[in-house]
């Protein structure tokens, strides 16, 4: 049977069909492998595929299904892991000139080895910046990511390889990870739904991350109640991450029939940056289809202008640590230019009182925005306050490049706040803007539902020109 182009179908429905045998695992995974051999060379978005252990994984799908056994939510479901999480028999390069050869792993993160126990296939590893460290996605080792919505442009990152996969139709399914916008901003430029979950509702490691104050992992794909069904299969406590959370009530059937928020919150620009017009108009555009639909909109200010500094020493002062060793070898010189800067005027910076500090303005700006969101659902702005950047350039603000392009999502990691975006349309030349829908602490069900709603609302569903 010919296995539908995975951007018109769910995963949901993908998996329906394979456990009502209406499609093998084989089957899907055979179409994934073939999508990839296409359309790879083009978008880069795989740095690695095992085919002969895919298929192996597929096989084991279908006898369990053939005879009767359990089988997880997920079943035979393919799968793309960013290069910063561990995935059994692959390298972990983090995009890192020095870790190019690092010895495969020989086990596979939390949230990986939950995806593989609910049935999932792991094909390969997907690309990022070298240890996610900027919303594109290029590196040292593998190059640049290139976007199926124009191969001049980003597909963001740092989940660029996921998002350019998802978007493209290679795969259905993936894993990504959010210290900055990590999640958020490659959705949004390639149009998909995406969330960042709340830190440790997915736990990450056992490995630790660099950036472990701001970082979550989750994963990633077309429609966001796809994204609610996967985490409710890999969510949940583990002894690797000091900060996972308990269960909580299954997230997908929330999304049934999502109720619309009352009142929300829209702030174009979170911590102050300018915002382009076109973006601006786009998710004003979104925004005034919810104030039709019956939903009150208070217009506010920026909430938290000086959030840079405390983001820039918990974001990169949490990798100092992983490159030090590198400091004056012939391997710092390999490491990512824009990368190497940061982390040098960061290690300037770092000390115990300088850490306490920036945690104390980010537990302010946390106390800040619970009180400015006191009596609303959410929270909204662009997913992005820019325009989608050439590959391995800045975004730009009104024609003008600039690194501040990815100004609103930042701010939301560094006061652990669970965010979300969705489709709000398109620029003049055809690039998907995304709109952010920021919750309360922990209410990552509501961010969810809310979500869905306007998914629901605005039915935009876009679908990449570049794909199958």
């Amino acid at each position: 049977m010919t296995v539908p182009d995975f951007r018109s179908i769910t995963v949901e429905e993908l998996v329906r069909r394979i456990k009502a045998r209406e499609l093998s695992a084989a089957e899907v995974t055979d179409a994934a492998l073939e999508r990839i051999e296409r359309l790879n060379p083009k978008l880069n978005a795989f740095v690695a595929v095992d085919a002969e252990a895919a298929r192996a994984q597929a096989t084991e799908v279908d006898r369990a299904l053939d005879s009767g056994s359990e089988v997880g939510p997920l079943a035979g479901v393919p799968v793309g892991v960013k290069d910063l999480a561990d995935a059994a028999g692959f390298r972990t390069t983090r995009g890192s000139r020095h870790l190019a050869d690092v010895a495969p792993a020989e086990q596979d993160s939390t949230e990986v080895a939950r995806m593989r126990a609910a049935g999932c296939v792991i094909l390969g590893k997907t690309n990022t910046p070298e240890a996610g460290w900027t919303a594109d996605t290029f590196n040292p080792v593998f190059g640049a990511t290139v976007s199926p919505w124009g191969t001049n442009r980003s597909p963001g990152g740092s989940s660029g390889g996921t998002s350019a996969a998802i978007s493209s139709g290679m795969i259905p399914l993936g894993t990504g990870s959010d210290g900055g916008g990590s999640i958020r901003i490659p959705s949004a430029l390639t149009g998909l739904s995406g969330h960042k979950p709340t830190q440790g509702r997915v736990p990450s490691g056992p490995a630790p991350m660099g950036a472990s104050d701001l970082s979550t992992v989750g994963p990633m794909a077309r429609r966001i109640r796809d994204v609610a069904l996967v985490l409710d299969a890999v969510s949940g406590p583990s002894p690797g991450d000091l900060r996972s959370l308990d269960p909580i009530a299954p997230l997908r059937p929330r999304l049934d029939d999502p109720p619309a928020p009352a009142r929300v919150l829209w702030c174009p620009s979170i911590e102050g940056s300018p915002v382009d017009d076109e973006v601006l108009a786009t998710c004003s555009g979104a925004v005034e289809r919810m104030k039709q639909a019956g939903v009150e909109v208070v217009d506010i200010e920026p909430v938290v202008p000086e959030i840079i500094g405390p983001f820039v020493l918990l974001f990169y002062g949490g990798m100092v640590p992983v490159y030090r060793e590198l400091f004056g070898t012939p391997a710092w010189e390999e490491v990512t230019p824009g990368l190497r800067d940061i982390l040098e005027g960061a290690d300037e910076r770092l000390t115990p009182d300088t850490i306490e500090d920036a945690r104390k303005q980010a537990q302010a700006a946390s106390l800040r925005l619970a009180e400015v969101m006191s009596g609303f659902d959410a929270l909204l702005s662009p997913t992005v306050v820019g325009q989608t950047p050439v590959c391995e350039g800045p975004g730009t603000i009104n024609g003008e490049e600039t690194g501040m392009w990815v100004g609103n999502t930042y701010p939301l990691n560094v006061m652990r706040r669970p965010a979300g975006t969705t489709n709000a349309g398109f620029t003049s030349d055809g690039m998907p803007v995304g709109l952010q829908i920021a919750g309360h602490q922990n209410d990552d069900g509501r961010v969810l539902e809310i979500t869905a709603w306007i998914e629901d609302l605005l039915d935009l569903d876009p679908v990449a020109p570049d794909g199958p």
